[in-house]
């Protein structure tokens, strides 16, 4: 645990957005879960305890609990519950959900070839190629109003030091696929 006071996440949600959401800022809730102990609590013991005291609902409870495990250095940026690592970004497509995955396809595929697998029967459409650490898993959420929010998760990354510049290249696709869209 660490003394000096925290902002919020180094990426990801913003005090004013997670307070919108959740009722209270990340100092906030780092303050709430120091209280009570948390930092030697595990990552279900945490998220649990949140979603029982403060009903956030699973996916808020996870990524408070996600984020406090980060600040006071339980957890790396990127780094999940079983210590491996991975990256996610998205970007919202003008788009229907089947274009928005084909624009993703086409500008991974430019670059790493075919996916080895697709699935289109799904709500949430997906792709997925081996990587030489991990793979890559492109998904497209159902759209709204003719808009898509298109991700990009790169699982078992090798480290750390990995996810930055896999955020970057994943960026760079998500680019491309909308300047193909």
């Amino acid at each position: 645990m660490t003394d000096e006071p925290v902002t919020g996440r180094r990426d990801g949600v913003s005090d004013e957005a997670l307070a919108a959401a959740t009722g209270k800022t990340w100092p906030e809730w780092f303050a709430i879960l120091d209280a009570e102990g948390a930092a030697g609590w595990k990552h279900s013991v945490i998220a649990r305890w949140l979603d029982a005291n403060y009903p956030l609902g699973g996916w808020w409870a996870q990524g408070v609990t996600v984020g406090y495990e980060q600040a006071r250095g339980i957890r790396a940026p990127g780094q999940r519950q079983d210590g491996s690592f991975e990256a996610s970004v998205s970007k919202t497509l003008p788009l229907e959900q089947l274009p928005a995955l084909d624009a993703v396809i086409a500008a991974v595929s430019a670059e790493l070839g075919a996916p080895a697998s697709e699935s289109r029967a799904a709500k949430h459409v997906t792709a997925r190629w081996p990587m030489p650490v991990g793979s890559l898993l492109a998904s497209a959420a159902p759209s709204k109003g003719g808009k898509t929010s298109a991700g990009l998760t790169w699982q078992r990354l090798g480290g750390a030091d990995e996810v930055a510049p896999a955020k970057l290249r994943m960026q760079g696709w998500l680019q491309a696929a909308a300047e193909l869209g």
